[in-house]
């Protein structure tokens, strides 16, 4: 028993101490959620959410930011590419966190929380928690938990059931490849990696919180959030007013051109192999070899990460992984061998179920790979031809 007291005593002395060092707002203190338009570049594509925390009286304007990464933190792209990516809770003054939109160009809106003397400062004492060195790393989630999604946690945490997220704003709740998509121009290289890498997961309905994990949504969701059953938002201004970004895509240099260009040298070669009754192996080599890497990276991003968006993903039945090492038997081979014809035309049955799956949204796909799959459909099929006896 003393030893338990002298635990519990020693605790609360922590606690006490920690606490200590969180100044009391007072009555002219207000606590914001700060939304900020998307830029240009991928990683700002989405915009960004923080939460502000301000007391003239104290002097306080600050900034907390869950959408701290760095670079130069060790093993980053490797923790990256196995779905470990660690993010941290920042704190900046709000000057200085303006400072770059404005520098961008980017709006900056502000929401003004409806709350009390006594939940400001509990609100405070849970950010200024967080942003303790032990707690301010957490495991970054693009879909489930990231900057944005992370309002509704801290939210619910707080206030349990009295916080109630209503979604009758929303038109109709959408797939999370749908929402990403909202934010992305589908022809371009961004959008079209993005879709090959997210499995059959994303394609299910994302519950009214879960829109959350995308900023522009925690904004509309909060002005139809309640708090013991009155409206959570006091008021809302804007901070900086700038026009939305407007990603202008040059054809040429997008996805689509390019893969009709490869469909259209692919069925020229075709025909003038077909007139010669020759095979232009290097073609069917680099074809099988593109395809076979690309599906031998889905599959370790489903099998082998930590990543929630890549499992069940049937971008595998067109970038086939087996397809490495017949690419790689073939070229050797000056005339295609008899086991070949089963393995292309088994190649095109996973094109036949691709559709169906497609047909069938259990996943839905890229349209941009529809040239790919002409593309790769036209040799497999010569293929066929060239083997027979």
């Amino acid at each position: 028993m003393k030893l338990r007291s002298v635990l519990f005593i020693g605790f609360l002395l922590l606690v006490t101490k920690v606490f200590a060092q969180v100044p009391q707002l007072t009555d002219r203190a207000q606590i914001s959620l700060l939304t900020c338009a998307a830029g240009d570049e991928l990683y700002y594509s989405f915009g960004h959410t923080a939460l502000r925390v301000q007391d003239p009286v104290l002097g306080i304007d600050v900034v907390y930011n869950y959408g701290t990464f760095d670079f130069n933190r060790p093993n980053f792209y490797l923790n990256f590419v196995k779905g470990k990516l660690v993010y941290s809770l920042s704190r900046r003054s709000f000057d200085a966190f303006l400072y770059d939109y404005e520098l961008e160009r980017r709006w900056v809106k502000e929401q003004i929380l409806d709350l009390d003397l006594e939940e400001k400062n509990g609100m405070l004492a849970y950010l200024e928690n967080n942003y303790l060195p032990q707690n301010r790393d957490y495991l970054y989630d693009p879909l489930w938990h990231n900057c944005s999604s992370i309002t509704g946690d801290i939210l619910k945490d707080l206030y349990g059931d009295a916080i109630v997220f209503d979604g009758s704003h929303l038109e109709k709740r959408y797939t999370f490849r749908q929402l990403v998509r909202q934010h992305l121009d589908i022809n371009s290289w961004g959008a079209f990696g993005i879709d090959v890498a997210f499995g059959s997961v994303v394609d299910r309905k994302a519950t009214v919180r879960e829109h959350m994990f995308l900023p522009y949504y925690t904004m509309s969701q909060m002005r139809n959030t309640t708090k013991n059953g009155k409206p959570l938002l006091q008021r809302e201004r804007t901070v900086l007013d700038y026009a939305e970004h407007v990603s202008n895509s040059y054809f040429p240099l997008s996805p689509l051109f390019w893969f009709t260009l490869l469909l259209i040298f692919t069925a020229t070669i075709t025909y003038f192999d077909y007139k010669h009754k020759s095979r232009s192996r290097w073609l069917d080599f680099s074809l099988l070899l593109l395809t076979g890497h690309v599906g031998t990276i889905l599959f370790l991003l489903w099998v082998a990460t930590d990543h929630t968006s890549t499992p069940y993903n049937f971008n595998l039945l067109w970038a086939f992984p087996l397809n490495l090492v017949v690419g790689f038997v073939l070229i050797f081979q000056p005339k295609l061998p008899s086991w070949s014809i089963t393995y292309f035309w088994f190649l095109l049955v996973l094109f036949a179920i691709l559709i169906l799956l497609w047909v069938l949204k259990i996943q839905v796909f890229s349209p941009v790979i529809i040239p790919i799959m002409l593309t790769l459909g036209i040799r497999y099929a010569f293929g066929i031809k060239m083997a027979r006896p």
